[in-house]
């Protein structure tokens, strides 16, 4: 059974390792991509500034997807990110997926946002077919400056 729960400290390790192996899984390595952004040693603290939420799906006491949200770097302050939403591949196509976004959805209006945007890549079709299903529409381009240059798909989401 999957449940989802906010990230403890005690995660850290295992949330980093699980996001590099999906990102490497998708061949988003190397420069302008999120698996090399500094807050993966240490994605708690990350998340437990203002504005922020990150959780970790689990199955029987075992990660096996993560998602969040914080402020969009360098841009309006009602608009926020969805961040670093992975799931194991054995942990795919079984509602995970939509169990992180809503609770992201819903985290991000309580907290205020009116607006959720996301980077991520063509690749992942079966994730970019989701967000269109909850109402994210694509962009011609990026907004904020997240660092993630290597991104080919923006969407965003009016809350």
């Amino acid at each position: 059974m999957l449940s989802l729960r906010p990230i403890r400290p005690s995660d850290n390790e295992t949330v980093a390792k699980l996001i590099r192996e999906v990102m490497t899984e998708f061949n988003c390595v190397g420069e302008g991509y999120s698996i090399n952004d500094p807050e993966l040693r240490d994605m708690y603290a990350a998340y437990s500034r203002p504005g922020s939420d990150f959780y970790v799906l689990t199955s029987d006491g075992d990660i096996v997807g993560v998602g969040g949200f914080a402020p969009l770097a360098h841009a309006d302050e009602s608009v926020c990110e969805l961040r670093k939403m992975y799931l194991q591949p054995a942990a795919r196509g079984k509602g995970g997926g939509r169990l992180i976004l809503e609770r992201c959805l819903e985290g991000a209006r309580k907290h205020g946002y009116r607006r959720m945007y996301l980077e991520t890549v063509h690749g992942m079709a079966t994730a970019g077919r989701m967000y269109s299903r909850y109402g994210f529409t694509p962009l011609d381009g990026p907004l904020g400056n997240t660092g993630h240059s290597s991104c080919d798909r923006y969407m965003i989401h009016d809350l």
